[in-house]
């Protein structure tokens, strides 16, 4: 793997988090692809900071991506109070629109990796409707176990033969994390980034957060009105803790991991 040029990251509770804005990791992203470096990306919110705290592989994870961008904004509000300036959030839903549209004029090439049967395939169709001479070059829905040491050679073959630049990562934390470090080695792609629900989210099989809850750091209340089995023991078990760790641990610049 290639080493990513030197860029800030703010050290919150042990994950290096990038210290970066949307533009700037969509750039970042494009360097890759031209320089034919190869990298992982981490869109990270609290309960991906929460989680490596109980997970020290994947902490380490996080630390040995190309970039792990602030999801959420309290680790925006983090990278302020490390007293960088510049910090936006950077959404996994909005970077992956944002990627696309940037790549359009050099005609880069997607794969969509994740999401329920069928989830990628809709996907790809609503993005195709949303940027015409959108290049998706393939699409798979793994099955809800883990795949056999075969069936992984066969996806991985799959995807480097479709020629993809970068492969979206429509799977939960940490699994999604996990699948890109253990397969960065092996693909071809410039890029692998996880973007969690922003499948479901662009497919429109989920409703997104108002714009304005996503700015005021809301967002995890509207998610938990959606969505309350499966995201209520999530936020009352981290956002609490996260707080009160930060408290005792305050935020602080650091070197670039290499």
């Amino acid at each position: 793997m290639n080493t990513t040029h030197a860029l800030p990251r703010v050290d919150v509770l042990g994950v290096h988090v990038s210290a970066i804005s949307r533009p700037a990791a969509v750039a970042e992203i494009d360097r890759w692809i031209e320089a034919g470096e190869r990298h992982y990306v981490c869109v990270t919110g609290v309960h991906g900071v929460m989680e490596s705290q109980r997970d020290p592989s994947l902490l380490a994870i996080h630390n040995g991506s190309g970039l792990t961008t602030p999801d959420g904004m309290p680790l925006v509000w983090c990278s302020k109070l490390a007293g960088v300036d510049g910090v936006t959030r950077v959404y996994g839903p909005d970077l992956m629109l944002d990627v696309l549209a940037a790549g359009l004029a050099h005609g880069r090439r997607h794969y969509f990796y994740g999401g329920a049967e069928g989830v990628p395939e809709l996907l790809a169709q609503r993005l195709g409707e949303r940027f015409p001479g959108l290049s998706v070059v393939g699409t798979y829905s793994p099955p809800f176990r883990p795949l056999t040491d075969a069936e992984s050679a066969g996806i991985v073959e799959r995807i480097n033969a479709s020629g993809a630049d970068v492969v979206w990562v429509g799977l939960s934390t940490p699994k999604q994390e996990r699948w890109m470090a253990a397969h960065r080695p092996l693909l071809n792609a410039a890029a692998l980034v996880g973007v969690g629900a922003a499948f479901d989210f662009h497919a429109g099989r989920v409703r997104q957060a108002p714009a304005v809850l996503q700015r005021s750091g809301l967002e995890w209340a509207f998610r938990v009105a959606v969505e309350p089995r499966r995201l209520w023991r999530r936020y009352l078990r981290n956002n609490p803790a996260f707080v009160a760790r930060i408290v005792r641990h305050r935020p602080r610049v650091i070197q670039p991991v290499s």
